[in-house]
């Protein structure tokens, strides 16, 4: 348990840094096509929102429970930043409240993009979760180099250095 708590506050320490550099775009910078999977930078955040209310509503059958993995639930970023420091909040209480059998459980859920019931233990859906924030997380950062702008360390073991020495 006490990786996913790592992990959970990791991932909070990491979106807050990425949203302080992408606060100084401006709109149109924000919403330039990067190349990235959900096109803008704008995209990607929002998709990073999307997906983890899809995970958090599985997880805890609470909250927003969106219909597709690209969908834009709001139209500016100060909206979009308010959801994710909230999303992050949700994300650690969730952790914190799981026990290590609890990880072991198996659940089911439908993906959004099958009709097909999948099944299988929790930890690898938390720990996808994790793993697909970084992924999207560093399509962000290349969109933010692709502008010209400074260079962020996102390493875990930075946060871990720096935040999270409770860890050390």
């Amino acid at each position: 348990m006490q990786n996913y708590q790592m992990l959970a506050e990791y991932n909070a320490w990491a979106n807050r840094l990425l949203y302080t550099a992408v606060a100084d775009l401006t709109d149109e910078e924000l919403h330039r096509e990067t190349g990235a999977f959900f096109g803008s930078i704008f995209g990607t955040l929002s998709h990073l929102v999307t997906a983890d209310r899809v995970w958090l509503n599985r997880f805890t059958g609470e909250g927003p429970k969106p219909k597709a993995l690209d969908e834009r639930p709001y139209d500016n970023f100060a909206a979009l930043k308010a959801a994710r420091e909230e999303e992050d909040a949700r994300i650690i209480r969730y952790i914190g409240s799981l026990t290590s059998e609890e990880t072991e459980s198996v659940f089911t859920y439908t993906p959004l993009t099958s009709p097909e019931l999948v099944t299988h233990k929790l930890w690898p859906a938390l720990t996808h979760m994790f793993n697909h924030q970084t992924h999207h997380r560093g399509q962000v950062h290349a969109g933010l180099t692709g502008l010209g702008k400074p260079s962020l360390s996102l390493d875990l073991i930075y946060f871990v250095r720096s935040e999270g020495k409770k860890w050390l």
